[in-house]
């Protein structure tokens, strides 16, 4: 199988079919896997796939498909590498459907991507014609759309007299490769794109005592917070179950709540929620005082005697 594409579906399917017994050749024209993670998830990644087997080509354009006499099929990169397949599996992205429906005789704007343009409430410019979902994105997540129905739904029953704006601040997702990447606000590549000043704490999860016991203890919980705070500006989670462990981070930020706050609230034993704590000790440690602690050593020693 050769997948054409090394976003967050061609990395599902790739490494799906190569543990069904797939030899699978992955090419992808950047220079890493997931591109809109940051270097060291693409790195993990990577490392990852090329020890379950999965052949990644990297900053490679297929030039040309040629048929092969037996069946199957080569592709010549531009490079001049060539790459046998039985089968092509395009992951190269999607485009909004927008046409069909009617669309066209009510002129109603698309932006550049392709997708229908609507204002913060889901309403395109006749403000009873609404849209939800891929057609008008920013995220083409099945949990996106779902999110995006409802407040169409509420717009359009209590029109004019109530709106309601869609929300992405505290949106996540995943890519559910093995471990999975799951994703919440910033990271530190748009951080530094948009010039947002950073602290980031970061967790192993090869110390958490779940992930040990199961013999999952491959990835890492990240946060970003606001310079010399605890507000949670994003999130990234390479792990098991990171979509599962998210979840906290999401309310989290939706209810503005802060790392104190998750250090502060009390983990069942051994779960691997407890990473989120973990990490928030991270921040609690690295935003201790030394002269605090120096007071309080002084303090214990005299207490001793």
């Amino acid at each position: 199988l050769l997948v054409l594409g090394g976003g967050a579906i061609g990395c599902e399917l790739a490494q799906a079919f190569g543990r069904l017994g797939c030899e699978v050749s992955l090419i992808d024209k950047g220079s890493r896997l997931l591109a809109k993670e940051d270097p060291d998830v693409s790195e993990f990644a990577l490392k990852v796939f090329q020890a379950e087997g999965i052949k990644v080509i990297l900053q490679s354009v297929v030039q040309r498909f040629e048929k092969l006499p037996d069946g199957g099929g080569k592709a010549l990169l531009k490079n001049g590498q060539v790459v046998a397949f039985d089968a092509v599996l395009l992951a190269l992205g999607r485009r909004a459907s927008v046409t069909g429906f009617g669309l066209e005789k009510l002129e109603l704007p698309l932006r550049a991507d392709g997708t229908l343009e609507v204002d913060e409430c889901l309403r395109t410019r006749f403000h009873n014609v609404l849209a939800c979902g891929d057609v008008t994105g920013p995220y083409q997540f099945t949990h996106a759309g779902s999110y995006q129905a409802g407040i169409a739904v509420l717009n359009a029953l209590f029109a004019p007299f109530k709106h309601f704006n869609a929300d992405y601040s505290a949106l996540p997702w995943c890519t559910y490769v093995d471990p999975e990447v799951a994703r919440l606000g910033l990271n530190e590549t748009e951080a530094a794109q948009q010039n947002v000043a950073v602290e980031v704490h970061r967790y192993e999860l090869e110390h958490l005592d779940r992930a040990i016991c199961e013999g999952e203890n491959r990835g890492f919980v990240k946060v970003l917070t606001e310079k010399d705070g605890s507000r949670i500006l994003g999130v990234t989670i390479v792990g098991v179950h990171a979509g599962e462990i998210m979840a906290e981070f999401a309310l989290a930020k939706r209810k503005n709540l802060t790392l104190n706050d998750i250090l502060n609230t009390v983990h069942s034993y051994p779960t691997f929620a407890e990473a989120n704590r973990f990490v928030a000790g991270v921040w609690r440690r690295s935003h201790t005082p030394a002269k605090a602690m120096e007071l309080l050593s002084r303090f214990h020693a005299w207490r001793r005697g």
